[in-house]
């Protein structure tokens, strides 16, 4: 039928049906909205004449179809029949508690506080509660094939939450318009309670309610960011994003101002006196703050003396103490692209504290007695006090193990190669090595990136790592395995799960069609020695980041618990974190145990100390978030004067909404939305990790190498937008 005759025939259907009374409703459609009328009014009856003229239906033939639809949903039990003909939501009565999570794209949810299955509620039924509110919700009838729905009936608990934007601000009042994935509306704010912002700051705003019938939420400014662009604002607008600190609290840096530097002869009389014996850090070039110090002495027996020297925060930060109670709340330093939020005060953190050179420093150690195949003969824990010779950056500790040369270096270079026979030996029980570069920016004095470079760790960063882990394990090992007779006591590991057999799988039937195998069954020493195999063999690759992002993907995540089950990925027994106690809580939980284990007292509580765990371990998770946000930001201002240029990646993610590419040049990741994939409708394959059209069959898959051109760099969003090249 030629196009003409087509629409010549709608046009007279659509005649057809106006004379009878109505243009025609699609049955999914009309089902949806009886099913939206009767839950918008759950109390009330309505007979089919009633529920006709709610959804708009004049049409005769439809309203026939309305009669069949209410007996269908009767037999169902969405609704029930209260007189002939007159029907209201089934009522079951059901009530539950638990959290209320809101989306900006109305995909709002709960989860029950029993671990049930996720909620839909439809804004409409939400009552206006935040996101992390803690509701009281009525389930729904449940109609065949749909997933539960509720309404929030009562808002029990408010999390009081603050917002991050941008402010528009005009003659009488102001809007924050915020890109937060928890809220589709702006904030509106009152002229008092704008704080002194101008059109275009960044703000924090805080929802101080939300009137009944109103489109938005009312607020008042917390905090005035700067002005929108400027770097110090950006940073701070993205920790404050993730509800992390940005200055550190007055009365906290007072307090630190108050702590003496000098050292008692008293204190130093009853600690191991390393001043005398060779000592050095060995640190990235713009570190500050050094936690960690190696001592190395040649013994008469010919075997090495190491000590690994920790810096002893925790004799100047006493329990309960405003300065711990901040540690506490932060439990770690935050990492962003071009600057540190440290966890302590910085007279602390970079003075005090820091292990910096020709300054008499306390530690807590661990000392080694080492033969020349890297075998620990034996080792002990105690206080030190040390004055570091050298501060080396990791390029000039690196130089001297390539060379021979330089300071200190019949130390450095035996330390080297104890610390590649401690790797052999942990690689050799089924440690796997994710040796992954990390992106870094070369940036200018106003924040702006220059230039993007990748860091890979050598020798020296090996170095150090391996005599770290090595600390860490010894720790762990010394408390969770005590001598016989002796009951195991309260303590904080580093634990790493087996990762999921599903997951393995997956991981194993992917990485097939790139033509690798993985065996999933097995020891785990053995299937932990298939993945390094694996790793080995993609290096070098076009698919090298896809393969080693997979595998990581498939692991579970590391966290702190009193419960010791391992480390799968280190193959350790038992493991702690010891070695960081400037930018870690838990490395402070772990010297405070020690000690009060050292002099002999009893097991510490395990609940209170099982809680700091999963605290520190929630805010390790935010914090490599937020500086995750910062690298994007950084990656979305670099490429924002390269509109229109193209650039060869590959498909780094899949998504039901379109395709992510890394640019092989700079590691810079952007979306192609599905929208624009505009020739075929294609459809996600989420376990083949692909999208296939349905009409030509053309697939896009993880991995494939693909060339786009830069379309967008939105900063307020950290989002870059690609298109296909060709």
């Amino acid at each position: 039928m030629s196009r003409n005759k087509s629409k010549k025939k709608k046009d007279f259907n659509e005649k057809k049906e106006s004379k009878r009374g109505g243009k025609r409703m699609r049955k999914e459609v009309m089902i949806q909205s009886i099913v939206s009328a009767f839950q918008s009014s759950p109390k009330e009856s309505f007979n089919y004449k009633q529920i006709s003229k709610m959804i708009g239906i004049e049409n005769h033939v439809q309203k026939l179809q309305v009669v069949d639809i209410l007996y269908d949903l009767a037999d169902d039990h969405f609704i029930t029949e209260t007189d002939r003909g007159r029907y209201r939501l089934h009522d079951l009565g059901t009530i539950a508690i638990g959290t209320f999570t809101r989306r900006s794209n109305g995909k709002n949810s709960f989860v029950p506080e029993d671990g049930g299955s996720p909620v839909f509620i439809a804004e409409r039924n939400s009552n206006r509660a935040m996101d992390g509110d803690k509701v009281k919700i009525q389930l729904f009838a449940k109609r065949k094939g749909a997933e539960p729905e509720g309404e929030v009936v009562e808002i029990l608990e408010s999390k009081e939450r603050t917002y991050v934007g941008k402010l528009q601000v005009t003659k009488g009042f102001a809007f924050l318009v915020t890109e937060d994935k928890t809220l589709a509306n702006d904030i509106f704010i009152p002229k008092d309670k704008l704080k002194g912002g101008k059109n275009g700051d960044k703000a924090i705003v805080k929802i101080m309610e939300w009137p009944e019938g109103a489109k938005n939420p009312l607020g008042e400014v917390v905090d005035i960011l700067g002005q929108a662009g400027n770097n110090t604002t950006e940073m701070h607008a993205i920790l404050a994003e993730f509800g992390l600190p940005y200055k550190y609290p007055i009365a906290v840096e007072k307090a630190a101002e108050k702590i003496p530097d000098e050292i008692s002869s008293e204190e130093i009389a009853q600690r191991e006196d390393f001043r005398q014996v060779l000592t050095f850090t060995i640190d990235p070039k713009d570190a500050k703050d050094f936690d960690d110090a190696l001592s190395a002495r040649r013994l008469e027996n010919g075997n090495w003396e190491i000590g690994v020297h920790i810096a002893d925060v925790t004799y100047y930060v006493k329990p309960e103490s405003i300065i711990e109670r901040e540690a506490q709340s932060r439990a770690t330093s935050v990492y962003l692209v071009d600057r540190t939020i440290p966890m302590l005060p910085e007279r602390l953190s970079n003075g005090i504290c820091s292990l910096r050179p020709n300054e008499e420093k306390l530690c807590f150690a661990v000392i080694f007695e080492m033969d020349e195949t890297g075998i620990v003969k034996k080792s002990r824990i105690c206080r030190t006090v040390i004055k570091s010779d050298r501060r080396f950056t990791y390029e000039e500790a690196q130089q001297i193990i390539e060379t021979g040369e330089g300071d200190c270096k019949e130390a450095v270079l035996a330390l080297n190669e104890l610390a590649q026979k401690l790797r052999i030996a942990r690689f050799d029980k089924g440690a796997i090595n994710f040796d992954r570069y990390e992106v870094k920016f070369e940036i200018d004095e106003n924040g702006k990136p220059l230039s993007v470079y990748f860091k890979e760790a050598k020798e020296a960063n090996k170095l150090i790592e391996e005599f770290m882990l090595l600390a860490n394990r010894t720790v762990a090992e010394f408390i969770g395995n005590p001598e016989k007779g002796k009951s195991k006591k309260t303590f904080v590991y580093r634990i790493h799960e087996q990762p999921d057999p599903e997951k393995l799988e997956n991981f194993a039937t992917f990485i097939r069609r790139f033509g690798y195998k993985l065996k999933v069954e097995g020891s785990q020493e053995s299937i932990s020695k298939g993945i390094n195999k694996l790793l080995d063999k993609a290096q070098g690759s076009p698919e090298e980041n896809l393969v080693e992002t997979l595998a990581i993907r498939s692991m579970k995540k590391a966290r702190y618990s009193t419960e010791n089950v391992g480390h799968y990925g280190l193959a350790f027994e038992y493991y702690s974190h010891f070695t960081s106690p400037i930018r870690r809580y838990p490395d402070m939980m772990v010297h405070r145990l020690l000690e009060r284990y050292l002099a002999g007292g009893r097991s510490a509580q395990k609940e209170k100390f099982e809680e700091l765990c999963d605290h520190s371990s929630t805010m390790e998770q935010v914090a490599a978030n937020a500086e995750r946000a910062s690298v994007k930001y950084k990656q979305v201002e670099f490429m924002s004067d390269k509109l229109g240029m193209i650039f060869d990646g590959v498909i780094s993610g899949v998504t039901e909404w379109g395709l992510y590419v890394e640019l092989n040049e700079n590691k810079c990741e952007g979306l192609v939305p599905m929208r624009d994939l505009d020739d075929d409708f294609y459809e996600f394959d989420e376990k083949n990790y692909c999208l296939m059209g349905r009409r030509t069959k053309r697939e896009y898959r993880l991995g494939d190498p693909i060339t786009i051109k830069v379309v967008q760099a939105n900063l307020e969003r950290k989002q870059l937008d690609f298109m296909l090249a060709d």
